[in-house]
């Protein structure tokens, strides 16, 4: 019985040519890939406190991910107003940065800033510049108490008057719907303390221009209709060419990406200034307040642009620097914000 069995085994092995057929290879065992974790130390700092370890975080966790975890352990520290670094005094961290791809080992030690309660940009702009469009316009329509009774809603008899009305609110309406519609924003939001100086600003500064270009006793501009048509040209100009600059940077930044590339004219020659300026959104802002201030000939807005270019100058310099560090390639001609000069 166990001889016929053996070679009824041997028959079944044989194939019709009388050869042994080959015995099936058993499935070759899959061995898995192990898995190198980290181990993510958070830390304050100003006090090097220890605040959270972080145990088996993947290596290409990112730290927008690793902000996601402290955040369960510290709620009231949520993402956007956590500041990661290296350093305790080094630069942020990027959101899109990878664990795997920082200069630090298996353990890796992060220290914490809190960047403070956080607003979005949005808000941010909508307020700054809807605030100043409200303003002027109770000064145009002198509401009482603002000149007099005997004034209170008249209307100037100066033509000037109102071609300042309109080219004012034409601006921070242009604002409010670029904001909605056009820009993109890198950063989601803002600590919430800059809006108060922000809107102090903004606000500020607008009410102290309409109280003198509508006061019952404005004088027009010196040299009459010329001098008015000239600034108006100028003031549109400008307004197109921010706009244009706005439109082209927009379309640079794919919806929902933080990709930056480097600025080059379109077919619009708005856009033209790119050959020459890092920030020619900039240079037609301030074209446009000076282009303003010819309109009405009012200190508080000669003012006003003059330190709207200041602070302009500061932010050109940061990106035209931000660029040349970033793109090897960028074009060596351009200035930050005047052409040639600075």
């Amino acid at each position: 019985m166990d001889i016929s069995l053996s070679m009824a085994a041997k028959e079944a092995h044989q194939g019709l040519d009388g050869l042994p057929m080959p015995m099936p290879h058993k499935a070759a065992k899959k061995h898995k890939k192990a898995v190198l974790f980290f181990e993510v130390e958070i830390r304050d700092a100003k006090t090097r406190e220890k605040l959270c370890f972080l145990d088996k975080v993947e290596p290409q966790a990112t730290i927008s991910e690793i902000k996601t975890l402290f955040t369960k352990t510290h709620p009231q520290w949520y993402p956007a107003r956590q500041s990661l670094r290296l350093d305790p005094k080094g630069k942020s961290l990027k959101d899109e940065d990878v664990l795997q791809k920082l200069p630090v080992g298996t353990t890796a030690t992060l220290y914490f800033r809190d960047l403070g309660a956080q607003i979005s940009w949005v808000t941010v702009f909508l307020t700054e510049y809807a605030g100043p469009l409200f303003i002027y316009l109770l000064f145009y329509f002198r509401v009482p108490f603002i000149y007099g009774r005997k004034y209170d809603f008249t209307s100037s008899r100066h033509t000037v008057v109102h071609l300042a009305c309109m080219c004012h609110s034409f601006h921070y309406i242009k604002r409010l719907l670029e904001t909605l519609f056009v820009h993109r924003f890198s950063h989601g939001t803002m600590p919430l303390r800059n809006i108060f100086k922000n809107c102090t600003y903004y606000w500020g500064f607008a009410a102290w221009m309409a109280y003198y270009i509508n006061h019952p006793l404005y004088t027009p501009p010196t040299y009459g209709v010329q001098q008015v048509k000239l600034a108006l040209a100028v003031f549109v100009i400008c307004q197109l060419g921010n706009f244009s600059i706005h439109m082209a940077l927009r379309d640079l930044r794919p919806a929902g990406s933080k990709t930056r590339k480097i600025p080059y004219p379109t077919k619009n020659p708005f856009t033209w200034l790119f050959l020459l300026v890092s920030c020619p959104n900039y240079t037609y802002e301030v074209g446009s307040w000076i282009g303003f201030a010819i309109l009405t000939q009012c200190v508080p807005v000669a003012l006003f642009s003059l330190v709207g270019f200041t602070q302009m100058t500061i932010w050109a310099k940061g990106k035209h620097r931000s660029y040349l560090k970033e793109f090897r390639d960028y074009p060596p001609l351009r200035m930050p914000i005047i052409p040639f000069l600075l």
